[in-house]
């Protein structure tokens, strides 16, 4: 059986919430890179066939969709949490941070009054929120949250890869690869690497 996409936002909208925003996250796993989040809104009439859980998504299909969701988004807001801030907080309390601050950038622009969040998170926010395991299959925009952030922190990377191209990053997007592990014993640890991380945290006890 087709899982509604639209029935979280529907049963929303019937209890007079007007504008919902489906939040996630990307980049909890990498070495290197933040942690980036989306928050996204969408009309009761956004059509976007196939749109899913982004993972799912071939690079090119995302690009695609990132460029529709943003063009007929009601809003949307970027939030990121820098390597640095992982390290001090820990990548759990970093990504509701990082989250706080995409849903933050929506309230600028509407009068957000409800999220829907990804994952099983318990957020301290000033707004009514429901935590959905698994949400980016679930909900559509959840789904496109999930598109907005994977597509902006994957250019990011893209970035960092022209910048230092024997690292790899262009296609690992900073997750521990074998390559990107071997990257890193050859070449040593550049700005942007997650201290607290272990395969990090190895290298660094090991120059000592």
């Amino acid at each position: 059986m087709d899982i509604d996409v639209w029935a979280y936002e529907k049963e929303l909208s019937s209890e007079g919430y007007k504008f919902i925003g489906g939040v996630d996250e990307v980049g909890r796993g990498p070495l290197n890179g933040p942690v980036v989040t989306a928050c996204c809104v969408l009309p009761s009439d956004f059509k976007l066939d196939g749109l899913t859980d982004s993972k799912k998504l071939t690079e090119k299909k995302r690009e695609q969709y990132y460029e529709y969701i943003i063009n007929n988004a009601i809003a949307y807001g970027i939030g990121e949490c820098s390597p640095e801030e992982i390290d001090k907080y820990n990548i759990l309390e970093a990504t509701k941070i990082a989250m706080g601050r995409a849903i933050d950038k929506v309230k600028e622009q509407i009068d957000l009054d409800y999220v829907l969040v990804d994952g099983n998170m318990k957020m301290n926010l000033d707004l009514p929120y429901k935590s959905i395991v698994k949400g980016d299959l679930k909900s559509i925009s959840i789904s496109a949250a999930s598109v907005l952030a994977k597509v902006t922190r994957d250019r990011m990377l893209v970035e960092l890869d022209k910048k230092y191209p024997m690292y790899g990053f262009a296609n690992h997007k900073g997750y521990p690869t074998k390559a990107h592990l071997e990257a890193i014993k050859k070449y040593g640890l550049i700005d942007g690497y997650r201290k607290s991380y272990g395969p990090v945290k190895e290298i660094i006890e090991g120059e000592k």
